[in-house]
């Protein structure tokens, strides 16, 4: 059975199992497979055998999983988008993904509820695009990033093989947006287990009373997150083994783990593991893991991000592509069956960054790394792309759309980086010389002036008001000088 057919065996077994909670609102299997079947044959129906993808915009609410297996039901791929974007992205996403129609939580229950609930006659194929994620590109208009069903399928059963979740019986934390591919590993892990997804709101990230006493009646079995949520979360003295009791492990993706976060882990959580994942979203979630222990803490300074997934070849190569010795750094290399096909409408973009090699995809992450002992380690970007908050940002992204502000005229964005990790961005500004106003209330009109254009994560902490910016040799800005300021 396909990852599909794997699901919708779960909607028959088990009906009434829920598969999804999200604040009050509960989603059963057997709700999702008949809905979703729903949902696909009115998708073929109105609008053909096209594979043109579906746009699914919402925060978490149940019908946004009836409606990413909808789009795939009907041969097409979805594109997720939380609410939390500001509209011109959203019109950007939509502008370049052209999807066949776009999807609300009202929408899809309004269409989901009344019709043909059959299966849909049409079998996807392994090679079909799956979804299509949509992260921060250098342009300063975001990339879409086209994942297959064979891509997914090969990183659920890796998920499935090493962690050995329990049949029906895990209970899985969402945190991150479903716009976000960390999100695929509690989902997908889920649904094909038979387990529950519970998600956090944006309403009880809001709320820290709501938030510990949401988690501890979620009884999670599964926590999932970037560590920065984890971190937070342990800035509560009670967020330990006696609330979250039956937590078996945490699987952590998105950005470095720091081994002062494990070391707490561990303190408080006695009975779970801690795992570490690594992976471009180019590569489908994750590529590689490692379980953090003590021995593991006590051996090495910074955290290894583990050993690649089966079926899979992680490389380190030089800049002419050769492969180099354990223990030299050079750049990440993906090779195997996990590998995206590339970018959506973007030729250019996907030949610069994919390959293909002993007759199977590669990707080269722009990620430094080295393997000691065995175990691959990350070591930073070799572009200007930076994790912040386990969300992908790319900082020519960020400075196109300062200077699409009227008030300026340049831009730089540096990252501050505290114990090997990204705390927050600063971004350096010379105003138009005929706009410029100067102190707070310039800030401010850059800060509503991006809040306008980009996700909340991707502005800056804080905004330096120059006159000109140091240059190197070659005439580019120096970004080094302008580090040295901060």
């Amino acid at each position: 059975m396909n990852l599909l057919e794997r699901i919708d065996h779960r909607a028959k077994a088990a009906p009434n199992s829920t598969a999804h909670v999200s604040g009050d609102r509960k989603l059963t299997f057997g709700q999702l497979g008949t809905r979703s079947n729903t949902l696909a044959a009115h998708i073929l129906e109105q609008y053909g055998n096209d594979r043109a993808p579906v746009a699914v915009i919402g925060h978490r609410e149940p019908e946004m999983i009836v409606a990413f297996l909808g789009a795939v039901k009907s041969g097409r791929p979805y594109v997720p988008i939380d609410t939390a974007l500001p509209d011109e992205r959203i019109r950007h996403i939509l502008a370049i993904s052209r999807p066949a129609l776009v999807l609300t939580p009202e929408e899809t229950a309004k269409l989901s509820h009344t019709g043909n609930a059959a299966p849909p006659p049409w079998p996807l194929k392994p090679d079909s695009p799956f979804y299509i994620m949509f992260t921060s590109g250098s342009t300063g208009a975001p990339k879409g990033i086209i994942i297959t069903l064979s891509c997914l399928e090969h990183f659920i059963e890796w998920m499935l093989q090493e962690q050995k979740f329990i049949e029906q019986g895990e209970i899985f934390l969402n945190q991150v947006p479903f716009s976000f591919d960390v999100s695929g590993i509690d989902l997908y892990c889920s649904l094909v287990t038979g387990g529950t997804v519970v998600s956090i709101t944006r309403d009880l990230l809001a709320n820290p009373k709501s938030l510990y006493r949401a988690l501890a009646d979620s009884d999670i079995t599964t926590w999932v997150s970037t560590p920065s949520f984890a971190e937070m979360c342990l800035v509560e003295p009670t967020f330990n083994q006696a609330l979250l009791q039956r937590v078996r492990r945490f699987l952590f993706c998105g950005e470095i783990l720091l081994p002062a976060t494990v070391r707490l882990l561990l303190d408080r959580f006695p009975n779970a593991e801690i795992w570490n994942l690594y992976g471009p979203t180019e590569t489908t979630i994750a590529t590689t893991s490692i379980r953090i222990d003590r021995d593991v803490l006590q051996k090495y300074s910074t955290l290894p991000i583990g050993h690649p997934m089966p079926g899979t070849e992680v490389l380190v190569i030089d800049e002419n592509r050769n492969r180099l010795p354990s223990g030299s750094r050079g750049e990440i290399i993906v090779r195997g069956p996990n590998v995206s096909p590339g970018y959506l409408g973007r030729p250019d973009l996907t030949a610069s960054r994919f390959f293909s090699e002993n007759g199977q995809r590669a990707y080269r992450t722009g990620d430094w790394g080295r393997f000691r002992d065995g175990l691959l380690f990350f070591e930073g970007r070799i572009d200007n792309q930076v994790k912040l908050s386990g969300y992908r940002i790319e900082l020519g992204d960020l400075e196109a759309n300062l200077r699409a502000l009227p008030i300026v005229r340049d831009a730089a964005v540096l990252p501050v980086v505290k114990n090997g990790k990204v705390k927050w961005l600063t971004a350096f500004v010379i105003p138009n010389a005929n706009l410029r106003t100067g102190g707070p209330s310039l800030t401010t009109t850059l800060r509503e002036g991006l809040r306008e254009r980009l996700p909340v994560y991707m502005l800056p902490h804080k905004f330096v008001i120059v006159d000109t910016f140091p240059l190197t040799a070659n005439g580019k800005v120096d970004r080094q000088k302008l580090a040295e300021s901060l």
